[in-house]
């Protein structure tokens, strides 16, 4: 029981509510996902009270991908038990914004980070963690996703002030969208500037490398050591991230907080709208070459080339486009093949399901029914 609150509160909004209409005539609840324990869920209600809730059939057998599944930050339609019943998931309703990824390994499947949120800040830091290349990645998750970029360059404490600023100064330079802020939860420094987004309603969400900080910065906002931290290493400069799960956290100055796992890589899961979005210098570039099918290698007329060997267009910059469109192609070409399997296992289960029909049926005539019904005579 968190005390008193209202739905507003938790992100409910106008949407949400005429979406919910036909459910609350069903007598269920609204509730938010807050925690995802793998078989149940933990749903908040807006009057303070926690469940711990189960999937209906229905909503299971509904679900065509994982993706599709309620995830921590998801709104769902609650039927809540009576005398020690199970709490159950009826439905889930649309998401306003989702955050997701490819799921790691050789997977081709989504992987919701969270949903409904409306700012995603990445921490990092000007050292070990620092790369351009993978903050692309996070830009362009973020751009499919819906919600605002934000970025914490964290740990400033321990490395110098014209190293933090450089490091600030390139992720701007990246995406002039985001807002950069440099912060040391050690020293307690800069964080007026992060907690400007924690206001009643809105949800924020944390991603980032383990060690950057992301633990001990949740500490300070809920004002104890609600996660636990280990000294940072002296070599690398990072501490021991404990985050295990996705949890969704009501802060007590108000506002909403989903934590995630460290995330070692950023597995891409977006299309090739959000990728031209977020290197459209690139795309300008190339609207300018001579031939529209142009490789931007050694095509004559390439005004991508062109622009790298005139220093315009920055060598590394260009090797990121290029990867993750690679990378995106590699998805699409892979959830296809996935199809295609799936198609033909279908096609193949339905004629060994017709031949086994057709079998049984010639190998086991059915019985006369003058013989199966004749009354029985003495």
């Amino acid at each position: 029981m968190l005390g008193r609150m209202t739905l507003d509160e938790l992100g409910w909004n106008e949407a949400f509510e005429a979406e919910f209409a036909p459910y609350r005539a069903a007598g269920w609840l609204p509730a938010r996902l807050i925690r995802d324990n793998k078989i149940t869920y933990g749903a908040l209600t807006g009057d303070g009270d926690e469940y711990e809730v189960i999937l209906s059939g229905r909503v299971y057998h509904e679900a065509e991908t994982d993706a599709e599944l309620p995830a921590v930050g998801d709104w769902v339609a609650l039927e809540v038990g009576r005398d020690e019943g199970e709490h159950i998931i009826r439905a889930r309703l649309a998401r306003r914004t989702c955050l997701s990824r490819k799921a790691p390994g050789r997977s081709t499947e989504e992987q919701v980070i969270a949903a409904n949120v409306d700012v995603v800040v990445v921490v990092t830091d000007s050292g070990p963690d620092f790369s351009l290349r993978r903050m692309e990645r996070y830009f362009a998750l973020i751009g499919k996703s819906g919600a605002r970029p934000v970025v914490l360059v964290n740990k400033s404490d321990l490395f110098p002030d014209g190293q933090n600023r450089d490091a600030a100064d390139a992720i701007r330079a990246l995406n002039p969208q985001a807002r950069v802020h440099i912060t040391s939860t050690e020293k307690k420094g800069g964080l007026h500037g992060f907690k400007q987004y924690l206001t009643p309603g809105v949800s924020v969400t944390l991603v980032g490398s383990s060690g950057v900080g992301k633990s001990s910065l949740i500490n300070i906002l809920l004002g104890d050591e609600y996660q636990w931290t280990g000294e940072v290493n002296e070599l690398t400069g990072k501490g021991r991230h404990t985050t295990t799960a996705r949890e969704l956290m009501v802060l007590p100055q108000g506002g909403i907080l989903i934590d995630n796992p460290g995330i070692r890589e950023v597995h891409m899961w977006t299309d090739e709208n959000t990728l031209r979005e977020r290197f459209a210098d690139i795309a300008a570039l190339a609207a300018e070459c001579r031939f529209s099918d142009c490789k931007h290698g050694t095509d004559a007329g390439c005004a991508v080339r062109a622009a790298r060997e005139s220093g315009k267009l920055g060598q590394a910059r260009f090797e990121g486009f290029l990867k993750l469109e690679d990378e995106i192609a590699e998805l699409r070409q892979n959830r296809k093949k996935r199809q295609m399997t799936i198609e033909r296992r279908n096609r193949r289960d339905l004629h060994q399901k017709a031949k086994k029909y057709t079998e049984r049926r010639y190998s086991d005539p059915e019985p006369d029914p003058e013989i199966q019904y004749r009354p029985h005579r003495r």
